[in-house]
């Protein structure tokens, strides 16, 4: 497995996700596609898209329902690739997503192992791998990130760090589509800043490599904790998606976040 295949693995994964062909984002013009239902998706995806703008930084290919078509056209076409993913040009596709009831909704920027430089880093604390069935007392809020209650049956690998037999980090694996694994990791509190994370990612990334799956780590832009600690773990930026919600959809997150902070 090196850098190349990992890649090429990454966008076929993409354009199984997106209706789309794996020399799409090879090329330099923007592409659009209809989306609809793969069983082969990304698993936590809800297909068909509305509008999903991916780049690897080549050129945008969106996919989307017919509805929204000549809407994400205009706008693809109308600004450089990158400024498509930010403001204030992001606000002109979100003010014609509005009149059909939709907003941007979620942006990511997801992340691949480079080979090269992938290693298991050192810990100050022992590590433990684990499978699917050391899981099931560990669906609480402090491995929210690491675990998903919701899909539980795709949790198929973690790596946790003990300081003793108390666990302090852990680093667990989705299998959310036939090749390609995700990467959530936590940290209690009072153990950050020692290396545990990027030690936890690390090691969970080789153990990954090692099954023949294909690791990734998806993170906002701005959250910079998370964006290093790829970085420290061995891994590179590799594309960017964006995804339109229906309006209800991203009214009721916001609720839940605002109830959750209070």
């Amino acid at each position: 497995m090196d850098n190349n295949f990992i890649l090429k693995t990454a966008m076929q994964q993409s354009a199984i996700d997106l209706c789309a062909d794996v020399h799409d984002f090879e090329k330099h013009e923007n592409i659009i596609v209809l989306s609809h239902i793969n069983d082969s998706a990304r698993r936590y995806l809800k297909l068909p898209f509305s509008c999903q703008l991916v780049s690897y930084g080549n050129n945008i290919v969106a996919s989307v329902a017919p509805e929204f078509y000549e809407i994400t056209e205009s706008y693809i076409n109308s600004f450089p690739v990158e400024h498509c993913f930010e403001t204030p040009n992001m606000h002109v596709l979100n003010d014609a997503l509005l009149k059909k009831g939709q907003k941007v909704c979620f942006m990511a920027e997801y992340f691949l192992p480079d080979i090269s430089v992938l290693h298991e880093l050192d810990c100050p604390y022992s590590l433990r791998v684990l499978t699917q069935k050391d899981f099931a007392d560990l669906y609480l809020p402090e491995w929210s990130n690491a675990l998903c209650a919701d899909r539980k049956h795709l949790d198929v690998l973690g790596v946790g760090a003990y300081d003793g037999e108390k666990l302090v980090g852990l680093a667990g694996c989705s299998a959310d589509c036939e090749t390609m694994w995700q990467i959530g990791i936590d940290v209690l509190p009072d153990y950050r800043k020692q290396g545990i994370a990027s030690a936890l990612t690390s090691r969970l990334a080789v153990e990954i490599v090692n099954r023949g799956k294909v690791p990734f780590y998806c993170a906002a832009w701005c959250n910079i904790k998370s964006v290093r600690n790829a970085i420290r773990s061995g891994f590179r930026p590799a594309w960017v998606e964006m995804t339109a919600k229906p309006c209800e959809t991203v009214d009721e997150i916001n609720g839940t976040i605002k109830r959750n902070k209070d």
